[in-house]
């Protein structure tokens, strides 16, 4: 593991960069919150996006993807941050393509994979059912029913729920709560009779739902990967989403410190500028150092995704721990910097903020990765 990118890897963030720039400024998610737009996202922005191959980033050739790998995928995420876009990236492309391409039999694939690649399909993964992460604790039951099963439970934080075409949701068919044991994961049409979905009003102005499935019937050939083995199939999908977010979020810190320097060499304060000042420098000195080792966790875990590495478990829990917390820190350091006007809705400074305290509860939380992280190392 080199932790150096590539010649092409390097053009593709940089054509990145550049088209979040010039065409997704941070007014674009101002605008969505304050008319509280029904989709959540730019339209004709994702269409953009699709033409890029964006979708496409982590699904086959063969099924209409260009293969890049979750190194590419990482780097538009780490762009995208910078901007705060919001958009199916991460529910669609990050997460329900992961599962497919983990999980699902040729037929799923040849369904679903050209769909998401050419925009056609949203989909999303519904997996969480308390508050706090805890993705092994399923109480969402699946019934055998003649040649299908019975769907009952009610799913949280759902990314996208209320626009999403298809959802993959997991659901026990046998074993106790906790059990790793006895869970199946299914594609299910977002349309079906019995399913109930509530929008959320988030915080961060980003979509999530609530799923409540009442007496929904599936076929057999909806069941994504290995009846009864599906915690071990999601435990892979959510360790790609959580480096992915960590990608993300990596974006958003860089976003927030290049911001914040930039006003500390503007701001002046008895007539010089407040970077000036040696107790603002060093904050700012430790935050640079901070973001440095987010960058190279991020980077190790997305290399491993692609390497098929055995450490990914590892490196997921790492870099989505450590990127919480340093997100939380340069957010906060951020308000403060930027002083009294900080805290106005005036300055774009106080949406990383809001992004970053969602980002860290979700798929889990500093505290849940190190406890993690400390199970897999046998302490």
């Amino acid at each position: 593991m080199t932790l150096v990118l590539t010649d092409e890897q390097r053009l593709l963030q940089e054509s990145a960069r550049t088209f979040c720039r010039e065409n997704i400024p941070l007014s674009v998610l101002r605008r969505l919150r304050d008319n509280r737009d029904p989709l959540g996202y730019d339209a004709e922005l994702w269409k953009q996006v699709v033409a890029l191959g964006w979708t496409g980033m982590i699904i086959p050739e063969t099924y209409g993807g260009f293969d890049f790998g979750y190194t590419g995928l990482g780097l538009v995420l780490e762009e995208t941050g910078r901007c705060l876009f919001s958009s199916p990236l991460i529910s669609t492309v990050l997460l329900s393509a992961t599962a497919l391409n983990l999980g699902a039999d040729e037929a799923q694939k040849q369904e679903f994979l050209p769909a998401i690649a050419n925009g056609e399909t949203i989909m999303t993964l519904a997996a969480d059912e308390r508050p706090h992460h805890v993705p092994l604790d399923v109480k969402t039951s699946a019934v055998p029913d003649g040649e299908g099963f019975v769907l009952n439970g009610s799913k949280i934080m759902v990314l996208d729920g209320h626009i999403a075409d298809w959802l993959i949701v997991s659901a026990r068919g046998s074993g106790g709560q906790t059990d790793k044991e006895g869970v199946s994961l299914f594609l299910v049409n977002a349309g079906d009779k019995g399913i109930t979905i509530e929008q959320l009003d988030m915080v961060d102005s980003r979509n999530a739902a609530t799923i409540t499935l009442e007496n929904v019937r599936v076929s057999a050939d909806q069941q994504l990967g290995t009846a009864g083995q599906g915690n071990a199939l999601l435990e892979r999908i959510l360790d790609a989403g959580r480096i992915g977010l960590a990608a993300e979020m990596l974006g958003s810190m860089k976003e927030v410190f290049s911001r914040t320097m930039e006003y500390l060499k503007q701001r002046e304060q008895f007539g010089v500028p407040v970077g000036a000042f040696q107790g603002l420098q060093h904050r700012a000195a430790a935050m640079y150092c901070e973001i440095e080792l987010c960058q190279s966790a991020v980077l190790a875990a997305l290399q491993a995704l692609d390497e098929g590495s055995e450490d990914v478990a590892l490196l997921a829990s790492l870099a989505k721990a450590k990127c919480a917390e340093v997100f939380e820190t340069v957010s906060n350091e951020g308000i403060q910097m930027h002083g009294g006007i900080g805290m106005t809705d005036e300055f774009d400074i106080g949406f990383f903020l809001k992004r970053a305290r969602v980002a860290q509860q979700f798929l889990g939380d500093k505290n849940y990765h190190r406890d993690r992280y400390a199970t897999i190392k046998g302490y």
